[in-house]
């Protein structure tokens, strides 16, 4: 899913003339702790983008790593709606955010290409949320 939200996040900011530098948050639905990671030095290679200022990642926000065992996060799409709903629209309301670009990631599951060993498709798709 990094390299989708990589690809997506990039051509977002190209199709838009904007940077990272230009939103209060850019969010990612479940990555998690490898795939954002993975997210970061994708862009930084590939694209000669740095997003770590402004970015987190729904996953990384409701677990804790430390404590909780749940290796590379949960849920990308229960991890986006929890944090979204609550976290990102109240801290808007309030006026604490005012451009969010929301990253919803997810992995195209299919058991019978998994049990071919065949890769995992990954999908991500951009919204911008403006206050």
């Amino acid at each position: 899913m990094a390299p989708a939200a990589a690809r997506t996040i990039n051509d977002f900011l190209n199709d838009t003339k904007t940077d990272a530098s230009d939103y209060d948050l850019i969010l990612t639905g479940d990555l998690g702790f490898t795939g954002t990671e993975l997210l970061h030095e994708l862009l930084e290679i590939e694209y000669q983008r740095d997003i770590r200022a402004v970015h987190n990642d729904c996953g990384l926000m409701i677990f804790d790593l430390k404590t909780q065992d749940v290796n590379s996060g949960g849920s990308g799409c229960g991890c986006s709606a929890s944090v979204l709903c609550s976290h990102v629209f109240k801290r808007m309301k309030k006026g604490e955010l005012h451009r969010v670009l929301f990253i919803a990631t997810g992995a195209l599951m299919s058991p019978t290409s998994t049990k071919q060993g065949q890769p995992i498709p990954g999908i991500a798709h951009a919204v911008l949320l403006e206050k």
